[in-house]
């Protein structure tokens, strides 16, 4: 079974494929219901890296444990005709609680520039599940995903490095000024 998304967001691509290697800002879009918490003593990674492994504790409100879960993350770099398009995966699995009834957890985020839309994003989520509670579980998950499209939409200007500068051209005065100390 098949959860899809497909959204422009406001900032570049670049920002956007930051975003997604961050567990604060991916964590951030679950917020406020769902916390991500690292099982390892070495805590969260700074930025998600091809071939991490590391397992989390997903808890609902903050006090409310909802299970624990594998994310384990890999990139891919696909070149199609209307540009490059990054994808972010984590095909890590739902280790205990109610998800761990599924025994597929494919979760991959397409990256590339939007179409007609200089400074955007074309934004693509998949997430595909599997197992005998699949069918049962596809409505909560939909229904997250709908949230998760709206945090995504809400965020997305604030990953730029220079969110004062995104989506504006640099007027006269940008820039370094050496009088500003």
């Amino acid at each position: 079974m098949r959860i899809l998304l497909k959204l422009v967001i406001d900032c570049d691509p670049d920002s956007a494929w930051r975003a997604l290697h961050s567990p604060r800002a991916v964590a951030e879009l679950y917020g406020p219901f769902l916390d991500l918490e690292p099982l390892v003593p070495s805590g969260l990674p700074t930025s998600w890296s091809p071939g991490d492994d590391v397992p989390v504790q997903l808890t609902a409100f903050g006090v409310v444990p909802m299970g624990r879960q594998l994310i384990h993350t890999s990139d891919r770099i696909v070149d199609e005709p209307g540009g490059v398009v990054r994808i972010f995966r984590d095909s890590g699995i739902p280790l205990t609680g109610p998800l761990a009834s599924l025994d597929v957890w494919d979760h991959q985020m397409a990256i590339s520039p939007a179409p007609r839309a200089r400074g955007k994003t074309l934004w693509r989520d998949r997430l595909v599940i599997g197992g005998p509670t699949a069918p049962a579980l596809w409505p909560l998950l939909w229904t997250v995903w709908q949230w998760r499209a709206a945090r995504i939409r809400a965020l997305a200007p604030t990953w730029a490095h220079d969110p004062e500068l995104a989506g504006q051209e640099p007027g006269p005065d940008a820039g370094w000024n050496p009088d500003a100390g």
